[in-house]
């Protein structure tokens, strides 16, 4: 894995802000010749660091207007209703994040729906019906106050 030195973390933080930046534009902020900047890039991408390039989208101007968060609780935690729960969480797109949790839940999901009746059809159909599930939670957002994937970039040795 490589160093996140000064010059690969602001490499990291310039393609944040604008994943569609050319080689030729990133050399240029960095003051580095073409290269070498192209070098960095394809190392931090081998490495696993940069996953992959995505366009953000506008999750309302798509028709999502309701975004839930939705604690569960499961009783059965063997491997084939773990593997079964899995497969159904990363397959279901309005899932958009789902976390293994510590605390009286076992799950954090992050759902997007149409909106109420939407959510409601998917809790039925979706929810319910995962391997299981004891207790289902939900929390809606009122109002989003910030929404980032962008991770802090700073120079960081490796081991």
């Amino acid at each position: 894995m490589p160093d996140i030195d000064g010059v690969n973390a602001r490499i990291l933080a310039l393609l944040q802000e604008d994943g569609r930046m050319s080689n030729a534009r990133l050399s240029e902020h960095l003051g580095m010749s073409e290269t070498p900047c192209w070098r960095r890039l394809k190392r931090l991408e081998e490495s696993g660091i940069i996953e992959g390039y995505q366009a953000n989208l506008n999750r309302r101007k798509l028709g999502l207007g309701v975004m839930a968060f939705v604690q569960l609780r499961c009783s059965e935690h063997d491997q084939a209703a773990t593997a079964e729960f899995q497969r159904i969480v990363e397959t279901t797109p309005n899932i958009l994040s789902c976390h293994n949790t510590t605390g009286a839940d076992d799950f954090l999901l992050i759902v997007v729906a149409r909106d109420l009746d939407d959510y409601s059809a998917f809790v039925d159909g979706t929810l319910r019906r995962l391997p299981g599930v004891t207790s289902i939670r939900s929390n809606l957002s009122l109002k989003e106050m910030k929404a980032s994937n962008r991770l802090p970039v700073a120079p960081l040795k490796g081991p």
